[in-house]
């Protein structure tokens, strides 16, 4: 992605004229917060301003870190408002659940994201939100999806493990963070349309939609550090008219999967078409009276599906990897479950035969590597930091009051590195943190590991991204060592709204 090879929390020469701009309207803005704030005594400490944030940007999530170990709780002030960060998770519970009512996507959000991902699940609230959530949470709790899915993700697992197995055989560097992006979005891409994309594989048709996705994520992330984005997309001038042109070849590709779907359906019938992807399921509620389903909702829920199952799966498996070069003493136990589960310490099988072993009994009893996923959510969450809109003025359960329109943000990423919540030792890679005196995986709150959000909004795909997670895991670690290719590199994360390895990750990997 050339043109967004910089983070899109990188500030372009571009904006710093529109910068100075705001700091000068900032200053009579700023005064009046302060002036607001004595009159409030209760509001959250001030942290820093807008500009802080920007000057930042390229450390963001270790930034925020150290302002939550200053205060449980504090504020950003921006010329448009304030922007609330919390790492309390009394205040996490009261905004997910207890209220959950009065904090939501809010306009902002909406305006931002509404270009791709339309009226998804991730982009509206309301009865929007209550319908989307009902058809989905039904869809996640078949059996047929649950069966489906794991059969793609072992299928893509065995086509990412033949590549791997060229690539060590030939001594050669790879960066596991691209093939795992590359074979989420196949595998998300399979289950959501029932259509073999093609990314890992090198197809052109895929890698095309892929890139165009890619790109409009970023920019549809980049919008908020971009006063003057409705400007541009109005002239179509800049990124935002890439946009544009992105925004209309997914669309074009997405409808043409629509339209070939359900003309499938039309031939075939209803009692002759599989069922099992999400696209051919939804097809089927459409026919029912009063569904209110067209192409475009189902555009939507599809992309709105993607966005949550592709970077999120892939970052984790990423900083996972990551992990077990750090500390490969966890690695080599981590693999000695998958062969002792499997049954396999005495057999070696072929990469094609593997995935038959790992059933949904044998995924399940790796309680180590499922510690060591979650370990590595607790350090490095997909989503760092998750914001929502204040719709009335409220006080949070530790005292602070907060204003109608504030951004309210919970902060997964700094809460895993708080002491108060896990101990001296929360900077550490320790699994057996998660586990009982007999090794069984023991859950925390979700209001104090928020990897994946809490109350109503709680992820429907926690347990199909763990079940990818640990197939993917547990077929690389059984077949291979991993090392980091230089040891002397300082792995950083990339500032983006799902958290990436800035850079990649390389690795070399050895045949066990």
């Amino acid at each position: 992605m050339d043109s967004f090879s910089t983070t899109i929390f990188s500030i372009p020469t571009s904006l710093f004229a529109p910068a100075f701009v705001a700091l000068l309207i900032s200053l009579f803005i700023t005064r009046r917060l302060l002036l607001h704030s004595r009159r409030k005594q209760n509001y959250p400490p001030i942290a820093g301003t807008i500009f802080h944030t920007l000057f930042n940007l390229h450390r963001f999530s270790e930034y925020q870190t150290s302002l939550s170990k200053k205060y449980k709780t504090f504020r950003i002030l921006t010329p448009f408002g304030n922007y609330i960060y919390t790492v309390d998770p009394a205040n996490v519970e009261y905004i997910l659940k207890t209220n959950f009512a009065n904090y939501g996507k809010g306009d902002l959000t909406y305006e931002v994201m509404s270009d791709l991902l339309g009226d998804g699940i991730f982009a509206v609230d309301g009865e929007k939100w209550r319908q989307q959530r009902k058809i989905a949470s039904f869809e996640f709790s078949t059996k047929m999806l649950r069966d489906y899915s794991s059969q793609v993700f072992r299928n893509s697992a065995m086509r990412l493990t033949e590549i791997i197995s060229d690539l060590a055989s030939s001594n050669q560097v790879m960066d596991i963070q691209d093939l795992m992006m590359k074979s989420s979005m196949d595998s998300i891409f399979k289950i959501g349309f029932g259509v073999e994309l093609g990314v890992l594989s090198g197809l052109e048709k895929g890698k095309a939609f892929s890139k165009a996705f890619d790109e409009a994520s970023c920019q549809i992330l980049y919008r908020y550090f971009d006063i003057f984005w409705k400007v541009k997309r109005f002239l179509n001038i800049g990124l935002e008219a890439t946009m544009k042109k992105n925004l209309q070849l997914i669309d074009d590709f997405v409808y043409m999967v629509i339209d070939r779907k359900t003309k499938q359906m039309t031939e075939q019938g209803q009692d002759m078409l599989e069922k099992e992807d999400i696209l051919s399921r939804f097809l089927l509620e459409k026919e029912k009276p009063g569904s209110g389903i067209d192409s475009k909702y189902l555009r939507d829920i599809i992309l709105n599906f993607m966005i949550a199952g592709k970077d999120t799966t892939a970052g984790t498996l990423s900083w996972f990897f990551y992990m077990m070069c750090k500390h490969p003493h966890l690695q080599d136990k981590v693999a000695r479950e998958v062969r002792s589960a499997t049954k396999l310490q005495e057999k070696k099988v072929k990469i094609d035969d593997f995935g038959n072993y790992l059933t949904e009994e044998v995924i399940s009893s790796m309680q180590y590597l499922h510690a060591a996923v979650t370990e590595t959510l607790r350090l490095y969450p997909a989503v760092p930091i998750d914001v929502k809109c204040c719709f009335s003025d409220d006080t949070l359960p530790d005292g602070f009051d907060i204003n109608r329109g504030d951004m309210v943000n919970y902060q997964p990423y700094p809460m895993g590195r708080m002491e108060f919540l896990w101990g001296d030792d929360a900077d550490e890679f320790r699994p057996e943190r998660w586990l009982d005196n007999d090794g069984i995986f023991m859950p925390e709150s979700p209001f104090k590991f928020t990897a994946f959000q809490a109350g109503p909004r709680v992820c429907l795909g926690k347990e199909f991204a763990y079940r990818q997670i640990k197939i993917v895991a547990a077929t690389l670690l059984y077949f291979f060592k991993f090392e980091m290719w230089d040891s002397r590199r300082d792995v950083k994360c990339r500032t983006m709204m799902t958290l990436q390895i800035d850079g990649g990750l390389h690795l070399c990997a050895m045949h066990r």
